[in-house]
Parts: C-alpha cells; sequence; structure tokens
C-alpha cells in the first residue's frame, strides 16, 4: 500500500479536502526549513521505521494514552465520559469497545494523565494559526513546515494547505519520506519551495527489514522531483547498526551525483522517543543502540564533501 492509498477517515467517516488529522502544530521550529517556521504535524504513515521520532504520527487513526505516572485518580475523567468507558480501579481502565474518541476526559484531566494523539481540523483553522506567525516568517525567511507521520497520506488536504499558503505568499517545505505514488507528488510539486527528502537505506532489502517497506517507489520519486527542477534537501539518519557503514554512503553518493543533488543533512540517531513506544502500546525495536559517536559523524560528513556534497550535521539552524 502506497501513502496516497491510505484511506484517513474523520469521526463522521467523511474524507476530503477541507479536514485534515493533525497530531501537532509546533511553533519557533528552526530545523525544520529557513528562517522561524511553523510546522504541521499530519498523522498517518506507510512506513512503520525501527528509530521512528513521531510514533504518535503513524496511525491513521486518533490515539488516546494513559500516563498512569501523573495520575492522582481524582475520577473527574469517569464521570465526564458520556459512553461510561472508563473506571477507576488501581488506575483508569478504558474499555475500547465503548470509548467514542469525544474526549471529555482529555478536556478535565488535572494533571495531563490523559491524552489524545490526533484532531480532524479543517484547512481555514490550521491556515488561522499559520497567520498568527506571518509576521515571524516575513521577517525571518520563514515559513510553513507540513510534516508528519508523512504528509503525502493525507493528499487531498495536502493540497489544498499548500495552495492556501501559497496563495498568501507563505513560503513552504515539505518533509516527507518520498513514500507515494507519483502523481501525489506531481500533483502538489509545485506549490512545495522545499522539499526535505528522507533517504534512509539505499539496500532494498535492509530498507524493508528496517522499515517495513521496500526503497524502489523513493527512490523514483526522489528522481523524478530532482529531474522537475524541484529545490531538495536530502536528509540521511545516522543510525549505527543501521545504515553508517561505508557501502551504504558509497551507494547514497553514487546515486545522488547521478541526480546532481548535492546537499546533504545527516541527522544523528536517539532515542529521545523511546518512552512515547511504551505509552502507546508499541514495542521499541531499536534496544539499546547508542548514538553515532561524533567522530564517526565526522568522518561521514568529510568522507562526503570529498565527493562534492555540501553537508550539514543536525540540518538546518
Amino acid at each position: 500500500m502506497v501513502a496516497s492509498a491510505i484511506a484517513i477517515k474523520d469521526d463522521r467517516g467523511e474524507t476530503g479536502l477541507s479536514r485534515g488529522l493533525v497530531f501537532n502544530i509546533m511553533r519557533f521550529a528552526l530545523h525544520d526549513g529557513p528562517g522561524i517556521r511553523t510546522t504541521v504535524f499530519l498523522k498517518g504513515c506507510p512506513l512503520n521505521c525501527w528509530w521512528c521520532h513521531n510514533p504518535e504520527g503513524r496511525s491513521t487513526k486518533r490515539e488516546m494514552i494513559y500516563l498512569a505516572e501523573r495520575c492522582i485518580r481524582c475520577g473527574d475523567c469517569v464521570g465526564a465520559c458520556p459512553q461510561h468507558a472508563l473506571k477507576l480501579d488501581e488506575q483508569i481502565v478504558r474499555n475500547p469497545h465503548l470509548c467514542k474518541w469525544h474526549t471529555r476526559c482529555v478536556d478535565v484531566c488535572p494533571t495531563g494523565a490523559q491524552e489524545v494523539f490526533g484532531r480532524w481540523i479543517s484547512v481555514s483553522g490550521v491556515m488561522e494559526e499559520l497567520l498568527k506567525d506571518q509576521i515571524f516568517f516575513d521577517e525571518s525567511g520563514g515559513g510553513v513546515t507540513i510534516s508528519g507521520g508523512e504528509p503525502l497520506a493525507q493528499p487531498d488536504f495536502l493540497a489544498t494547505l499548500l495552495a492556501e499558503c501559497r496563495a498568501r505568499h507563505i513560503h513552504t517545505v515539505l518533509d516527507t519520506c518520498g513514500y507515494a505514488e507519483w502523481h501525489v507528488l506531481e500533483r502538489i510539486r509545485g506549490a512545495v519551495d522545499l522539499f526535505l527528502f528522507d533517504l534512509k537505506l539505499m539496500d532494498p532489502i535492509k530498507h524493508q527489514q528496517f522499515t517495513g517497506v521496500r526503497n524502489d517507489r523513493i527512490l523514483a520519486n526522489l528522481s523524478g522531483l530532482a529531474k522537475s527542477g524541484s529545490s531538495l534537501i536530502v536528509r540521511i539518519p545516522v543510525i549505527p547498526e543501521v545504515n553508517d557503514d561505508e557501502e551504504n554512503f558509497t551507494a547514497v553518493s553514487r546515486f545522488l551525483s547521478r541526480l546532481n543533488i548535492r546537499n546533504i543533512d545527516l541527522l544523528p540517531y536517539h532515542p529521545i522517543a523511546s518512552s512515547k513506544y511504551s505509552r502507546l502500546g508499541h514495542v521499541y525495536r531499536m534496544g539499546d543502540v547508542l548514538p553515532p559517536v561524533e567522530a564517526n559523524l565526522q568522518a561521514i560528513a568529510a568522507r562526503l564533501r570529498r565527493d562534492g556534497f555540501h553537508v550539514r550535521i543536525g540540518g538546518l539552524s
């Protein structure tokens, strides 16, 4: 299944151009494109990367989590639930068959022990938030970055949102894994000022192992964007024991050289998001893998620079 085929429906069972499933809008981002930016994170991703920093962005549905360490067992959430889906025991227990996602439990919780990831919001609602920051965009050369999850998984909403930004002369960046049918990228690329394109692994078998999909579609889409003249920065997560070997970066260099792509960001792996997995009921498969050693990062950067690439460690700032 490719990104454009993911059917994301809202709480009314509808899909369309005007509403999207968003799990965060982050202001004053400095590493998601040039200048000061506001980043909109869309839910849903066709990949299942072992090291994903935003596991709450994978699912195409809203997700509820309960943080027992914050709970004071006041019972406010139990009383607020119109479906009586919660009960108070040693901790709060949710009946998933009764829960209808009204999120009143989240609204009344005094300690933040109940959280929901994902809210349906209209394009006009997102734009209302973004326009509050336009003065910062104008003064810093910044703008809006759309990330995820994978934003191409909500192509109609994405296209409408990008068109609204373009109509207001707001600089747009799309942070993408590139896994979608080409017609999805063809549809939106004219409204994207800069693509931040993830390139995780060159070997298709290892790519399948660590992300759940092969990379042939991703490489084809990167080639298509490069040939169409789109502005591109390739972002490579540097992950010990996964993709930090000479073979992978030799293949990266050869592939990007053929496409005349010269800008690379190396993003060091960090297990910062590991606690999110247990809260969501997922297994964190990276185990005790540590961040890359600085000397190894510098060696990879130097190797790529010798091949003529402009390389930054850690991305834009």
